[in-house]
């Protein structure tokens, strides 16, 4: 074998893989790779499902183990040469439960599920039969897709197709979830699965309230963490583990790995939820993702990621503290984590005028439904999320400058929106338009080039 594998070594003219550089190999491929780098470096990143994974993490996605194939777990594979993917897959499942302070002879994880979505849909299809009931909260009211969304016309998620799903909501006076309404829903609907957990929630879940409700009627309790998994990790988040039957996540939030997700369950789920995961919904894992995962569970272990969790929802407090100074209406007042939601609706914006106007200064956010919204299609609000920035070195200060900027580009969106409505024909609402737009990126365009360069400078020295 040494042999054969010297003499191809020696044959470079005969390779069939190219060893050229990505820019001689396929140029095309490599500038939208360059301008895709230079839109994250140049704009102020605030969508809170997105963060900046660690050159450690890269490197490991683009290693020799994308090349392995291993359909199954480990020790029980259905390919042989799985010595060294196994023993990647084992550190990565051990160090996902020292992240989280889980004993594990209470609990497993499994750590293949590609993302959140299938992880979400792997426990149901484990511990649930077809048309079983759940409960997950609405999407109108910070909910996700996969927790049973539908509507009137159409189920939209698989989760609704296969399962008789209920949504519960938030009290639209506080924007707090309303837990007397679940519990007296959960009495009549009778669930066998409640889901909590969220997409758009900018408060400390009370994993307590859930337990007690499953405990009375009798249903299981998944939580969904995706979005706080780093603050449970890191204390700043209380934790869902002493109260919950499974737990989901994905990877790349507010714990910064790469993009994937994990599944824990208490040791009486395990046999389900991993042939669930395979052979039933998924075929080989990702190694390369595992991988990349163990790398960042190890960094999320370490007090410098715990004081960049801090700093995350310190920093979204700030920026929720100015936007709320300034006359911003958020839903439940303020934020307890990494991200907020803005309330558009009491000026008449929609979410999605707010999001172009922003991106026009190099400022992401994304649109967002309010309680209350009547379709997810015209959200009345923004999500705005701190991670990012966070990670690019971002402090209270600039999170206030930030939400100076904000608030610039609402200026403009209500300027736009009182001029055009004063317009009487196509032609001047298209120059109030345009003069509009220009105005916005008079008054932004410079704090945002001065922010975008300082963020790029404290790239290379930022303690996070």
């Amino acid at each position: 074998v040494s042999a054969v594998v010297r003499r191809q070594g020696s044959r470079r003219g005969k390779r069939a893989v190219s060893t050229q550089a990505l820019s001689e190999l396929d140029p095309e491929v490599f500038h939208l790779l360059r301008q895709e780098k230079d839109r994250q470096v140049r704009s102020i990143n605030l969508i809170a499902s997105e963060n900046f994974a660690s050159q450690e993490v890269l490197q490991v996605l683009g290693s020799v183990l994308s090349n392995k194939y291993s359909e199954g777990t480990p020790g029980a594979r259905y390919y042989g040469g799985n010595e060294f993917i196994d023993k990647v897959e084992r550190l990565c499942q051990q160090r996902a439960l020292t992240a989280f302070g889980v004993d594990e002879q209470e609990w497993a994880v499994n750590v293949q599920p590609y993302s959140g979505s299938p992880a979400n849909f792997a426990v149901y299809t484990a511990l649930l039969q077809p048309h079983d009931r759940i409960m997950g909260l609405s999407l109108l009211n910070g909910g996700h897709l996969t927790h049973g969304h539908y509507t009137q016309q159409r189920k939209v998620s698989a989760t609704s197709i296969y399962f008789e799903s209920l949504p519960y909501g938030v009290d639209e006076s506080t924007g707090l979830i309303d837990f007397e309404n679940l519990r007296k829903t959960a009495r009549a609907f009778r669930p066998k699965m409640i889901i909590a957990g969220a997409s758009a929630y900018p408060r400390v879940i009370d994993w307590a309230a859930f337990r007690e409700i499953c405990d009375e009627v009798g249903a299981i309790l998944m939580v969904d963490m995706a979005h706080i998994s780093g603050l449970v990790a890191t204390g700043v988040h209380p934790s869902p583990f002493p109260y919950a039957d499974v737990v989901t996540t994905t990877t790349h939030k507010s714990l910064r790995g790469p993009r994937g997700g994990m599944i824990f369950c208490r040791k009486k789920f395990q046999k389900q939820i991993d042939d669930a995961v395979f052979p039933a919904l998924q075929g080989g894992p990702h190694n390369a993702t595992i991988g990349a995962l163990a790398v960042q569970l190890k960094q999320v272990t370490t007090p410098e990621f715990r004081d960049y969790c801090a700093d995350v929802v310190a920093n979204c407090r700030a920026l929720a503290s100015h936007l709320s100074a300034h006359g911003c209406q958020l839903v439940s007042g303020g934020t307890d984590n990494h991200l907020l939601l803005w309330n558009l609706r009491p000026i008449g914006l929609s979410g999605s005028k707010l999001e172009k106007v922003c991106e026009k200064v190099s400022i992401v956010v994304n649109r967002n439904t309010i309680a209350g919204d009547p379709s997810p299609f015209s959200p009345g609000g923004v999500r705005l999320g701190s991670c990012a920035m966070t990670t690019r070195g971002a402090t209270q200060q600039d999170f206030v400058r930030i939400g100076r900027s904000c608030c610039c580009c609402c200026c403009c969106c209500c300027c736009c929106c009182c001029c055009c409505s004063g317009c009487c024909c196509c032609c001047c609402c298209c120059c109030c338009s345009f003069c509009c737009s220009f105005c916005c990126c008079c008054c932004c365009c410079c704090r945002c080039c001065c922010l975008s360069s300082t963020f790029n400078q404290d790239r290379q020295t930022s303690k996070h």
